[in-house]
């Protein structure tokens, strides 16, 4: 198990019943960026992997 798993089971566990738009999302990643600048990049790759997982279904 990865650390990070726990904060994901955590979301999971805390939120999983609720739905959001990935409007929402972008806008919480943009607040989570501002207040913690030095995850820029890490959580610009992943919205940019979110953003393309339909890609390979394309091809």
């Amino acid at each position: 198990m990865y650390f990070t798993d726990r904060g994901i089971e955590e979301l999971e566990n805390r939120r999983g019943e609720e739905e959001v738009t990935l409007a929402w999302l972008a806008e919480r990643l943009r607040e989570f960026v501002d207040l913690n600048p030095e995850f820029e990049i890490p959580v610009e790759r992943l919205a940019t992997w979110l953003a393309r997982l339909d890609d390979d279904e394309d091809e």
